[in-house]
């Protein structure tokens, strides 16, 4: 498949890449190549892994770019990796960054229902994004550590975007809900934004699927994979029917400039196609979806240009209200204009990320075994 050079070219160029600040982006795109080393065997995508690790973390578990101080639990998103690397190297550095990243966990303000605020800029607000950037980590710690104590918490935490977020004709998930209903982007009946973006629904499907896989409960297994499989029916209706792909704004596909956006249609395949892998969703009946989405993607969004291989269509960013709450920046309302004026990149990671993800499914579904890369 043409996903397999592109993988390779792209991995090649992230590895030579400067080291940027910690962040979730670029966390995604090594867990995709450490989903691909695990599903291949490929020592490529290994050292993708071991090189972001050596580069992040120094002996003494110190992380470099995390602030904690932030209370951003986009910052706390790349901490899975750390599980990972510490049992495969057995180097403590790894298992001191794992705990440093759950205290500040354990400080992370909360709304008055018990859901983490997705930042200390933005008080009382959750984000969709956010249970994918902390709940993995989070489930995987009490796992290990917590003798699955906080399990309640982790649950309580989906149910609240379920009961704030979900609404209920059009079977899909606002992108945020803003407890205190103060700030432009929130209805001030509801405290929701206003309208559905993607790759905020992508980030909620792959959170319940990671989560449901780290669990060991049944009483977890019932309530994310129910919630999963609502969620994906949900969405699966809005797809497009020539491609299977997904609209940057989900439900508003006759809107001028809306489009097929490739990070969030490929979050959505990897969460069809794990859920098959898990059994929460059958798989004669939804299997081949996820397929064909992610067969789409490569025929429809990878370009051959200047002798080498580009992933398109990929939302380059989105939020809501000020940028890192920074005065000045343009502000960011939840309209479905606003996702559609954000940038439209090439090779953006989250695009990039998503894709191996969902591969790495396919893979295990029985896909070709061996993939070699050169790192």
């Amino acid at each position: 498949m043409v996903f397999q050079v592109y993988f390779s070219d792209y991995l090649k160029q992230f590895n030579k890449a400067k080291p940027e600040r910690w962040n979730y982006h670029l966390g995604c795109v090594v867990l995709g190549a450490q989903y691909l080393y695990e599903t291949t065997g490929s020592e490529g995508y290994l050292s993708t892994v071991l090189n972001f690790g050596k580069n992040y973390v120094d002996d003494n578990g110190m992380i470099k770019g995390f602030r904690a101080e932030e209370h951003n639990v986009d910052m706390m998103a790349s901490g899975r990796l750390l599980y990972f690397l510490y049992d495969y190297t057995k180097e403590e550095r790894y298992l001191k960054g794992i705990h440093r990243i759950m205290e500040a966990l354990r400080k992370q303000p909360r709304t008055s229902f018990g859901s983490f605020w997705h930042k200390e800029v933005y008080p009382g607000q959750v984000w969709l994004d956010g249970l994918y950037m902390v709940q993995p980590f989070y489930m995987e710690y009490e796992n290990r550590f917590n003798r699955k104590s906080n399990y309640p918490d982790i649950l309580n935490q989906f149910k609240n975007v379920k009961k704030y977020l979900y609404d209920q004709e059009r079977h899909l998930y606002y992108h945020g809900y803003d407890e205190r209903k103060e700030t432009g982007w929130a209805n001030k009946d509801t405290g929701r934004s206003p309208s559905f973006w993607l790759r905020g629904m992508g980030w909620y499907l792959m959170a319940l699927c990671d989560c449901y896989e780290i669990s060991q409960d049944q009483e977890a297994e019932a309530v994310l994979g129910a919630l999963l499989k609502e969620a994906v029916d949900g969405i699966l209706s809005y797809a497009d029917e020539n491609t299977g792909l997904f609209y940057q704004v989900i439900d508003r596909q006759e809107l001028a400039g809306n489009y097929l956006e490739t990070s969030g249609s490929a979050m959505v395949a990897y969460a069809v196609l794990k859920g098959c892998r898990l059994g929460i969703l059958d798989r004669p009946h939804y299997f081949g979806t996820g397929e064909r989405i992610l067969a789409a993607l490569e025929s429809e969004k990878i370009e051959a240009r200047d002798g080498r291989f580009y992933l398109t269509g990929i939302c380059a960013s989105g939020g809501l209200g000020l940028k890192d709450g920074i005065p000045g920046e343009v502000k960011r309302d939840g309209s479905p204009e606003y996702y559609l004026s954000e940038a439209v990149k090439d090779d953006n990671a989250h695009g990039a990320a998503a894709c191996m993800m969902a591969y790495s499914e396919w893979l295990k579904a029985g896909g070709t075994k061996k993939v070699e890369i050169v790192a």
